[in-house]
């Protein structure tokens, strides 16, 4: 296996410790993630991320995924050091040249601490639900 574990969380916003009620009203300004832990001998950081621009969702729209809609579900790459930031811009540049629309995925620093993990009932929801 490439990936050592997946959590779904969210990020980016002012709350610690939110519940989904809390974010899914699009008022603490967290995004829905899914946190990946990799083994760097089986799988690149960048292939992680031509896989999130061209497989894993619509990085060209802006708040929304599919019938989602709201600041919640924006299109981020949360990046832990300068290193995956320039890799997660190039693969973003590279990306953009597979769609007509601009992608709109931010690229913002992760801050220690930031991640909270979701109820356990969002943990491999996309196993559960497709």
């Amino acid at each position: 296996t490439k990936l050592k574990s997946t959590s779904v969380g969210y990020m980016g916003g002012s709350k610690a410790n939110p519940t989904y009620t809390e974010v899914s009203t699009g008022t603490t300004g967290h995004a829905e993630t899914v946190q990946i832990e990799f083994f760097p001998d089986k799988v690149s950081y960048a292939q992680l991320c031509k896989f999130f621009f061209t497989k894993a969702h619509d990085p060209t729209t802006k708040n929304q995924q599919g019938p989602d809609v709201g600041s919640q579900y924006r299109s981020v790459i949360f990046v832990h050091s300068d290193e995956q930031r320039k890799t997660a811009e190039e693969a973003k540049g590279e990306a953009q040249k597979e769609y007509s629309s601009p992608i709109v995925t931010e690229i913002v620093s992760a801050k220690h601490g930031d991640f909270w993990r979701a109820e356990k009932y969002h943990q491999l929801w996309g196993y559960k639900t497709h």
